[in-house]
């Protein structure tokens, strides 16, 4: 299981947030979720030990098959890159 990073906030449906620590959308895309004062857990791809970077891949393709970032995943659906009409869209 991988050790996500959770963000309280307003419930309003299961968030998670696969990112890159280095990442400028990555990061806008985090701020944005903090701004709509959402609950989400986020996890840095780039940070994670290697023993789990397999696993995260698998999970991350099950999203998103290229595998970019920032991939947000709201309520089982997958929003890819950092569009906040579409996370509020999906939010809903």
């Amino acid at each position: 299981m991988l050790n996500m990073e959770h963000v309280p906030g307003k419930d309003v449906g299961k968030i998670t947030l696969f990112a890159l620590s280095t990442c400028g959308w990555c990061a806008k895309t985090k701020k944005f979720l903090d701004k709509l004062g959402v609950e989400y857990s986020y996890i840095y791809a780039d940070l994670l030990p290697e023993a789990d970077s397999e696993e995260l891949k698998q999970e991350l393709s099950r999203w998103n098959p290229q595998e970019s970032f920032p991939t947000i995943v709201i309520k089982d659906k997958p929003v890819l890159g950092y569009d906040r009409d579409r996370i509020l869209e999906t939010i809903g």
